[in-house]
């Protein structure tokens, strides 16, 4: 029987097509950011997600609406995986006031507190304290909520890092530590500046469950980041999670990324996290190739709105500068 003749109606199918189709979202998304940061569409400092889909889709998936994600500078896939819209996420790339931080926060900084989405933080490691601080509020006020923190491997090296796996282990506050080990801070490999490499040993010394993940199968993200929710939510306290990807581009658009050696990137290449669901789930008879081809239509068709609602979106009047900056006096 061939792989188009047969049955995608599972709820199982449909669940690896909804993964699928969210890491599509945002491989599409960010591609094409690339391409408008080249005709000055998108300015200033953009930090691209290719390769890392899994990451994101895998364990927001396990996520309910009312639990909280505090990202990184590298936010894009995990502001679309999270519910905002496409077309609020490519305004704010626009700098428009219909994007989702009024323009004013850009492409490192993406918030939207009705989805409890609390960037985008600029800071490398800036975005733990947070989680630790957004985590004591849900406790003490009671609410049965998890935030789940998103950090890269240079996160690792920080004060602030070694600060809060203490508190968060020592108030077993509700936290999901998930750390994406790309394999390089910048440009600085994890080797060259980690007496340590296995990051998932560190933070289980401070007496939390913790372990490593292929961060290249969205599958295994997301079984391990349901195991360590649903270990959160039975109160056992925060569990970290070592998420190892790999980013398919340079850093940012303004690093010409020599430190990488080719074919180590070619390498990783072949672990595409999208290739790797589509070709299982045609294996499975789960995706045929006239199913995949509507996906990439469908996907291209919302990033084309999406682009051009964010064109059509006004800039911020000069006389609202000040607005939100200075509070008045009365």
């Amino acid at each position: 029987m061939k792989t188009s003749e047969r049955s995608t109606e599972t709820p199982t199918a449909k669940h690896h097509t909804d993964l699928l189709r969210q890491m599509l979202r945002i491989r599409r998304f960010e591609e094409l950011c690339a391409e408008l940061y080249t005709t000055t569409k998108i300015r200033g400092f953009l930090h691209l997600y290719v390769g890392e889909e899994a990451v994101a889709v895998g364990a927001m998936s396990c996520l309910d609406p009312s639990d909280a994600v505090v990202t990184t500078y590298r936010e894009h896939g995990h502001a679309l995986a999270r519910g905002l819209s496409m077309e609020s996420v490519m305004a704010e790339m626009f700098g428009r006031t219909t994007g989702c931080s009024r323009g004013r926060g850009g492409s490192m900084h993406l918030f939207d507190t009705k989805r409890r989405f609390y960037g985008g933080n600029a800071i490398v490691g800036g975005g733990l304290p947070l989680a630790v601080g957004v985590a004591l509020a849900d406790r003490l006020h009671d609410d049965p909520h998890v935030t789940a923190c998103f950090f890269g491997d240079g996160a690792v090296a920080e004060g602030e890092f070694h600060e809060c796996m203490n508190l968060a282990a020592l108030w077993k506050l509700p936290v999901l530590f998930c750390c994406e080990n790309n394999q390089y801070a910048m440009g600085t490999a994890l080797a060259r500046a980690q007496a340590q490499t296995d990051l998932a040993l560190r933070a289980s010394s401070y007496g939390m469950p913790a372990w490593a993940v292929d961060g290249m199968d969205v599958l295994a993200v997301e079984a391990a980041a349901q195991r360590a929710v649903d270990t959160i939510r039975g109160g056992a306290g925060p569990c970290f999670l070592e998420l190892r990807t790999y980013r398919f581009r340079a850093h940012s658009m303004y690093d010409s990324d020599r430190y990488r050696d080719k074919a180590e990137i070619a390498r990783w290449k072949e672990r595409d996290p999208i290739e790797i669901l589509s070709q299982r789930m045609q294996a499975d008879g789960e995706l045929s190739d006239d199913a995949l081809k509507s996906l990439r239509r469908e996907v291209g068709d919302e990033i084309q709105r999406a682009v051009a609602a964010a064109d059509a979106g006004p800039l911020e009047p000069v006389e609202d500068l000040t607005r939100f900056v200075y509070a008045e006096q009365s």
